[in-house]
This record gives structure tokens, C-alpha cells and sequence, in this order.
């Protein structure tokens, strides 16, 4: 996937100026393609320099509305059929797991615990974001919700994952390291921050 596809993809259901198209990525795409302003409003420019999205209308303060044009509708298709998605195949998170026997067992126990947090956390987020979003039948709202659901989906999977894996170091080691964890509980991340983060739909998901 690039940008490119993405606003494509998204001036495909309607005409709109960046600033619209922004307040569209941060509820919807920011969680599985983050992009900065700057970066999407030099795509806009390369995209309509390319004929691939035209200048539909023009307003104050250079407020400017773009639409796809058919260039773009047959872009934005081949994408979609003649290309393979990039599988996100490296996970620093994993990589760790395979030499956790260089930690004490508490340490392992509470990085896995953390793990395990950070995954309700996002979980937690994604719940709020459910909630928060005015869903209809039109075509990004209801992909969206798929792919909502996959991310609510992972994050389950993974926090129970981390929870098993913890208990299976703990059951080695003989002790009782819920009581031995530094500092307590692992601390949650703010929810702001939770939605901006891209593991929040699986940047350490495998290659399927």
C-alpha cells in the first residue's frame, strides 16, 4: 500500500480538499497507513500533476477540492488487482521473545506482562474508537468496520498470547513473579497515543 492509494482510495467515494481528506485519515486510515499533513499534501500535488486527481473547486485562503478522474479510478483498480500487499514479516517484540533466557525470570515475566497491557491498552482504544465513529452503509464506512474488526481481533489474540506466555515463565521458574514485578503493574498508554500507534492493527501480525 502507499499513500497515494490511500487518498485515491478515499477521493474515489467523494470529492474533498485536504484538510477534509486529513480529518478523514486520523478517523479511519492513521491506524493501519499513518501520514503526516505535509506528506498529503504533496501527494495531492503529485497526484493532480499526474492526472491521476483534478481540481474540482477552489475556495478561500487557497482552499482547493480535488475528485479523482478516470486516470485515477484505473490506478487505483490495478492496485488493487495486479499488485500483492507488502506482509509486514519483521517483529522487534517477537525478536525478544526468542532470548528472554538472557533475562531473570521477573524481568522476562514483566516484559511479557507489559506486552500484554500495551495490547488491552490498544484494545481499549480502538473499543472507544468503535463507539466514537457514526457508522453508515456507505462503501468506506462499512470496509472500515472490517478492518476495525480486524484490529480489535489481533489485539485480543495477541494480549491473550503474552498473558499465556508470561504464565508459562512463571510456571518454570517455581515462583510467584506476579509479586516480584519492579514497580508494579505496567503502565497503559494514553488512548491519544494508543490510535496513533501502528501496531494498534498489527504491525506485528504475521505474514498471511
Amino acid at each position: 500500500m502507499s499513500l497515494r492509494h490511500a487518498l485515491l482510495g478515499l477521493l474515489s467515494d467523494r470529492p474533498a480538499s485536504g484538510y477534509d481528506l486529513m480529518r478523514r485519515f486520523d478517523t479511519s486510515l492513521s491506524n493501519v497507513w499513518p501520514a503526516t499533513q505535509s506528506q498529503v499534501y504533496g501527494e495531492l500535488g503529485k497526484l493532480a500533476k499526474g492526472g491521476l486527481l483534478e481540481v474540482a473547486a477552489e475556495g478561500p485562503r487557497g482552499r482547493k477540492e480535488y475528485a479523482i478522474t478516470d486516470e485515477g479510478l484505473v490506478e487505483l483498480h490495478r492496485w488493487l488487482t495486479e499488485t500483492q500487499p507488502e506482509r509486514m514479516r519483521r517483529s522487534e517484540a517477537m525478536l525478544r521473545v526468542f532470548f528472554l533466557d538472557q533475562l531473570t525470570p521477573v524481568e522476562a515475566f514483566t516484559y511479557l506482562s507489559t506486552e500484554a497491557e500495551r495490547a488491552a491498552g490498544r484494545h481499549e482504544a480502538l473499543e472507544r474508537l468503535e463507539k466514537s465513529v457514526e457508522w453508515d452503509e456507505g462503501p468506506l464506512s462499512v470496509n472500515g468496520r472490517l478492518a476495525l474488526e480486524y484490529g480489535l481481533r489481533f489485539t485480543a489474540m495477541y494480549e491473550e498470547w503474552a498473558r499465556w506466555a508470561a504464565a508459562q515463565v512463571e510456571a518454570r521458574s517455581g515462583q510467584d513473579l506476579t509479586r516480584s514485578e519492579p514497580g508494579g503493574a505496567p503502565h497503559r498508554e494514553p488512548a491519544a497515543q494508543v490510535l496513533l500507534d501502528p501496531e494498534v492493527v498489527g504491525e506485528q501480525s504475521p505474514d498471511l
